[in-house]
């Protein structure tokens, strides 16, 4: 069990469109609203690490990509890591500030997760995705993480473990949640027969299926307990903070790197899939939430489908997931996005959630993957969250 490491502050920056703003603008906001929540100055940062996966493909700063954000706001002289690990940057950056205050490197470190996929190119920004696989095996093949989620969810509609109608209802839901979130990119609820009926991207999903290239950054605050007032709102723990890479050659059966990672931090924090109120999960396309049902285990295979319908996922729930809307909704601007889900479960623990606010909630999972190799995620990140009084 970790011990003694909080989350006391949470930021962000609206996810979505903006070709007017750059890096350096995006990350200021996030930053200067996560140490403004936490009620810190920027002399108080000890350490900084920076989440970013495209940067030196999109817009050409390869190198010192965290420098160059925190270096303007006036956060110098301390170490500043950058850390690339494609989707899950921003929560492996989270992992290792929360290994660095765990080991009493420094008290308090800032993460920030940034992402600017905009660049007047959409082609350039597709080609910069694909990198997420090994380009020794996938060159040329044209694939990025949408037709993988195709594939994986058009086997379980062939084999009947979900219905289309399950497709259509997650990615409803997504939209509902994402409607209550003013940092989400999209913020219209729709249909069922909107979502059927919106233009094919890769069988079986459809436009509003999809997560939408994105701008964004996010950031939280992680302190050693005690070093940061609670400001008269509960403090969020660090229960557990897990990491697995995928194996090779994985048979069929055997549990997925997620399955893999969530089991790992139950262990740690003590916990279970039934303690858990409120979850973030990694949902590049709206129906990928149903997979992590399963394989966080809030149910058994093939019944995602029933546990949508009874209502079990959805605000007001008992495992409430995604209530920020998901990548799909809220926006998947790669390096922002594990950082994002722990700012909004942040939010969600103190009760701070506005519209979107769980109830009662104590106990938070945030998962994020990133890449892909032999059919699954190269990399898993699982943190659990709990608020204590």
């Amino acid at each position: 069990m970790i011990e003694d490491v909080e989350v006391v502050g949470a930021g962000m920056h609206r996810f979505g469109r903006f070709p007017e703003l750059s890096l350096k603008d995006l990350g200021r906001v996030a930053t200067v609203r996560a140490l403004d929540d936490a009620g810190l100055s920027l002399r108080d940062v000890q350490a900084v690490y920076s989440g970013n996966s495209l940067a030196g493909l999109l817009t050409g700063q390869e190198q010192i990509r965290g420098q160059t954000v925190v270096r303007e706001l006036g956060i110098e002289g301390v170490p500043v890591i950058n850390v690339e690990n494609a989707c899950a940057s921003g929560s492996t950056a989270f992992r290792e500030a929360v290994a660095a205050v765990s080991a009493g490197m420094a008290e308090v470190v800032l993460v920030l997760g940034h992402e600017k996929m905009f660049v007047g190119d959409r082609a350039k920004s597709l080609e910069a995705l694909r990198s997420a696989a090994d380009i020794d095996v996938t060159g040329g093949l044209g694939l990025q993480f949408t037709a993988i989620y195709a594939m994986r969810l058009r086997h379980r509609l062939d084999e009947g473990s979900l219905r289309l109608a399950d497709l259509a209802g997650a990615t409803v839901k997504s939209h509902a949640a994402g409607a209550r979130n003013p940092y989400a990119q999209h913020r219209d609820e729709v249909t069922a027969d909107q979502v059927l009926g919106s233009k094919m991207i890769a069988d079986p999903l459809t436009l509003l299926m999809c997560g939408s290239i994105s701008d964004g950054a996010a950031a939280v605050v992680v302190a050693r307990r005690g070093t940061v007032a609670a400001a008269g709102r509960p403090r969020v723990r660090v229960r557990a903070s897990a990491m697995r890479t995928a194996r090779s050659a994985r048979a069929d059966g055997e549990p997925s790197v997620a399955t893999e990672t969530a089991d790992a931090a139950y262990q740690q924090s003590g916990l279970g899939p039934s303690d858990l109120d409120v979850l973030e999960v990694h949902d590049a396309m709206a129906p990928g939430e149903l997979l992590y049902y399963e394989q966080l285990g809030l149910c058994e295979y093939a019944e995602a489908g029933r546990l949508l319908d009874d209502g079990v996922t959805s605000l007001g729930g008992k495992h409430v997931v995604n209530p920020s809307g998901g990548l799909s909704s809220r926006g998947h601007p790669v390096g922002a996005t594990g950082v994002a889900q722990l700012a909004e479960l942040t939010w969600q623990l103190r009760g701070e959630a506005g519209p979107r606010q769980v109830e009662h909630a104590r106990i938070a999972l945030a998962h994020n993957s990133g890449g892909w190799t032999d059919g699954d995620s190269a990399v898993c990140n699982v943190h659990i969250l709990e608020a204590v009084a």
